[in-house]
Parts: structure tokens; C-alpha cells; sequence
């Protein structure tokens, strides 16, 4: 493999780890102490890396997803697009503000970018494990949890939303680990 061909699967592998630390790590913090400035500050950064990360996933199963795929992928790139702006939006700015300060139109939309994202991961889970590419554990996980995450960010936080975050992290952890590419060999002189 060449340069190029080795770079962006290990960058987007190296995104979906950082992705997953940034929504495990807090996550397992939240389980004990509830939600936190801190955890939030980190979860809502952390969302920079996961279109990354998607495009590594995407790219992995390309040849083997076709057009529900590809379809499936582009939803799912909207989605994550406005999700990403969702879960920036709910930990660093309303996560300080009083409850009831928001507008009934962030709120609809607020609701609406979840439900795009759901869509897409659901359908980009789907084609994960049409293609049969990924792990099955990782891909049924994927389009799962990812969607729960998305319900479960418009309820208050629990024990079970803590664990779910664990959960996806896993599930991250475990799709980067599946993109990366192995070392070209080299052949002896």
C-alpha cells in the first residue's frame, strides 16, 4: 500500500479512538458523578472527530455496501453534520444555561437533527452488516447504540445513558480498530 492509501484509514482510525475516548471516558466518569463541566466540555469537543471517522468506516466497506450503501453513508454524514452541532450545542452551551431558556424553535430543530441522525445511523448500521466487512458485534452496534445515544440525549442523564456512552465507545473502538490498515510488506534484498 502506498502512502496515501495507508494515511487517511489510519487517520480516520485515530479519530474514531480519540471519538471514543471523548464519549467513554466520560461516560464512565458520569455513571458516578453525574454530569460535569468538565465531561461535558470533553463530549462536546470530541464530536469534532467522528465525520472522520465515518468516512474511514465508509471507506472500509465501500466495495462491498453498494448503493444502499453509499446512500446510507450520505444520510449518515448529514446526520452525524447535525448531530455534531446538537451534542456541541447541549454540553458546552445549554448544559450552562437555566432550564426552560430555550426557544421553542431550537428545540424543534434541536429534535429534528436527532432524528436525522438517528435515520442515518440506523441505515448506516444496516449497510454495515449487509456488507459483511465489519465484525458483526461492532456493525449491529453501531447503528444501535448510536441511535439510543441520540434518544437518550434529550433525557436527563442516568446510570443507563452513562453506560451507553461506554457502549459506543466499545463500538468505536472496535470499528477503528477494524479499519486500520496492516504494515505493507516489504520484501527482503
Amino acid at each position: 500500500m502506498t502512502d496515501d492509501k495507508i494515511f487517511l484509514p489510519r487517520f480516520g482510525a485515530v479519530c474514531g479512538i480519540l471519538l471514543a475516548l471523548s464519549i467513554g471516558v466520560p461516560g464512565a466518569v458520569e455513571a458516578f458523578t453525574g454530569e460535569t463541566a468538565a465531561t461535558s466540555l470533553a463530549i462536546g469537543l470530541g464530536t469534532a472527530f467522528g465525520a472522520p471517522a465515518v468516512v474511514a468506516f465508509h471507506g472500509h466497506q465501500a466495495h462491498a455496501s453498494g448503493r444502499f450503501g453509499a446512500y446510507a453513508f450520505a444520510v449518515n454524514m448529514i446526520g452525524l453534520g447535525l448531530f455534531t452541532g446538537v451534542a456541541f450545542a447541549l454540553n458546552l452551551v445549554i448544559f450552562f444555561q437555566e432550564p426552560g431558556q430555550l426557544a421553542v424553535l431550537t428545540e424543534v430543530v434541536l429534535k429534528g437533527a436527532s432524528l436525522v441522525f438517528v435515520l442515518g445511523t440506523v441505515a448506516f448500521g444496516a449497510s454495515m452488516v449487509r456488507a459483511k466487512v465489519f465484525p458483526a458485534i461492532p456493525a449491529w452496534g453501531y447503528g444501535i447504540s448510536f441511535a439510543l445515544l441520540a434518544v437518550f440525549a434529550a433525557l436527563p442523564d442516568t446510570p443507563w445513558s452513562a453506560l451507553l456512552h461506554v457502549a459506543c465507545a466499545v463500538v468505536l473502538g472496535w470499528l477503528s480498530a477494524a479499519v486500520w490498515p496492516p504494515r505493507p510488506v516489504t520484501a527482503l534484498a
